[in-house]
C-alpha cells in the first residue's frame, strides 16, 4: 500500500513541477503576495495630509501648530483662510483632517478658560480616521502638559498613559506578517488540492488511476500529501522570512507552531479535495478554491475583528479553519503560547479536518462509481 501510494505521490509531484504554469502557482505569486501584504498592509499612519484654519494671531495658537508640524506623523499641504474652503479639501481627498482654531484660543488659556480645537476628519476610512484621531490626541495631550508646566494653569483634564502588551511599538506589521502565514498556506494548499483530480479528468488520466490496484482512500492519500508537503514548505519558508526579513519576534514553541501547521493543512487538504472532486474541469476547481477563499479569509479576523462582526457572521466563522489557525500563529509568534494554551483552537481543527476529509472521501467515492 505505501509503495502505491508513494509512487503516486511521485507523479503528482511531477506533474505540477513539470507544468510550468503549476510551477508559477507555487513560486511566484506567494513571494509577491508577501511583500505585498508585509510592505503594504499595515495600519500605520505616516505624513497624515491635514490642513489648517487659525483663526487666532496669539502664540497659543503657534505653539500648538508647531507640535504638530513637527511630528513625524503629519505633513501640512494646505492654510485654509475662509470657512468656504474646508469642504473641497476633504470631499477631494486632498487632506484627511482640517485643525480648526478659534479666534479667542489664546485669551481663553491665559485666562484660565477652556480653549477648544476642532477637528474636522474624512471619515470614510472609519479605520483610518480612528488612528488619525488618535494621533492628534496625543499632539493634543503633549500641549496640554507643555502648558500646565510653564503657564501653571493647573493640571490638564486627562492623562494618556499606554501600555501596549506583546507589541510596544504598536507595529501593525508585527500583527499582519504572522496573518499572511495562514492566508498563503491556505492559498497554495487549495490550489494544489483543488485542481489535482479535476487536472486528471481533464488530461483523461483519470481512468487510468482507476484501473490500477490502488484503492480509492489510497488514491485520495496520495492526492492529499502533496498538496500537504508543499503547504508545510510554504508555511516554514514565509514563517522564517517573517523572522529573519520583518523582523517579527518568535517567542512561543515551534511544536505548538508545527501541530497547528499539520491541523490546518490537513482541514485545508480536505476541503480542496471536497473541490476537486466536484469540479470537471481545472477552470471548475480553480472558481470553486476561489468562491471558498475569499470569505474564508474575510471571516477569519485576518484584518478585521470578529468580535466586531454581526452574531450571525460571528457563528459562521465557526466552520472555517483558518479563524483558529490566526490564533495559534499570532499567539506563538507575539504571545509565546504553547501546546497547553492552543488546545481550544487545535479540538475545532482537528473536527473540521476530519469532516472535510471524510466528505472528500465520500465525494471521491461517489463519483468513482
Amino acid at each position: 500500500m505505501l509503495a502505491r501510494v508513494w509512487a503516486l505521490v511521485i507523479k503528482e509531484f511531477l506533474a505540477i513541477l513539470r507544468d510550468k504554469k503549476s510551477r508559477f502557482v507555487l513560486v511566484g505569486p506567494p513571494l509577491i503576495q508577501l511583500l505585498v501584504f508585509g510592505y503594504a498592509a499595515t495600519f500605520d499612519l505616516n505624513h497624515i495630509p491635514y490642513a489648517v484654519y487659525n483663526q487666532d494671531s496669539g502664540f497659543a495658537s503657534r505653539e500648538l501648530l508647531g507640535y504638530f508640524q513637527g511630528s513625524p506623523a503629519f505633513r501640512q499641504v494646505a492654510t485654509i483662510t475662509r470657512e468656504e474652503q474646508i469642504a473641497p479639501l476633504i470631499d477631494n481627498e486632498k487632506v484627511l483632517l482640517v485643525i480648526q482654531i478659534g479666534p479667542r484660543f489664546t485669551e481663553d488659556l491665559l485666562r484660565h478658560r477652556p480653549a477648544p480645537v476642532q477637528i474636522l476628519i474624512d471619515g470614510r476610512n472609519s479605520n483610518t480616521a480612528t488612528l488619525a484621531l488618535n494621533y492628534v490626541n496625543t499632539v493634543l495631550l503633549r500641549f496640554d502638559q507643555r502648558w500646565a508646566d510653564d503657564y501653571h494653569w493647573g493640571s490638564p483634564p486627562a492623562q494618556l498613559l499606554v501600555r501596549a502588551w506583546f507589541n510596544p511599538n504598536l507595529l501593525s506589521r508585527w500583527f499582519i506578517v504572522p496573518g499572511i502565514v495562514a492566508l498563503l498556506m491556505l492559498v497554495v494548499t487549495l490550489l494544489v488540492t483543488g485542481l489535482s483530480v479535476a487536472r486528471e479528468r481533464e488530461q483523461g488520466t483519470f481512468d487510468q488511476l482507476l484501473v490500477t490496484p490502488m484503492t480509492p482512500a489510497e488514491i485520495l492519500l496520495g492526492k492529499a500529501l502533496p498538496g500537504i508537503l508543499i503547504g508545510a514548505s510554504e508555511g516554514g519558508f514565509i514563517a522564517l522570512v517573517a523572522v529573519f526579513w520583518f523582523g517579527v519576534p518568535f517567542v512561543g514553541s515551534i511544536l505548538a507552531l508545527a501541530l497547528g501547521m499539520l491541523l490546518f493543512l490537513l482541514a485545508a487538504v480536505g476541503i480542496g479535495l471536497m473541490i476537486s472532486s466536484l469540479a470537471v474541469t481545472q477552470q471548475q476547481g480553480l472558481l470553486g478554491a476561489f468562491l471558498f477563499l475569499v470569505p474564508a479569509i474575510i471571516l477569519s479576523g485576518f484584518a478585521t475583528p470578529i468580535a466586531n462582526m454581526p452574531e450571525f457572521v460571528q457563528d459562521l466563522t465557526l466552520a472555517n479553519p483558518m479563524r483558529y489557525f490566526l490564533v495559534v500563529v499570532r499567539g506563538v509568534f507575539l504571545q509565546g503560547d504553547t501546546l497547553s494554551d492552543l488546545w481550544s483552537q487545535y479540538l475545532p481543527m482537528a473536527i473540521i479536518a476530519a469532516m472535510s476529509m471524510l466528505c472528500a472521501a465520500w465525494l471521491f467515492r461517489h463519483r468513482m462509481q
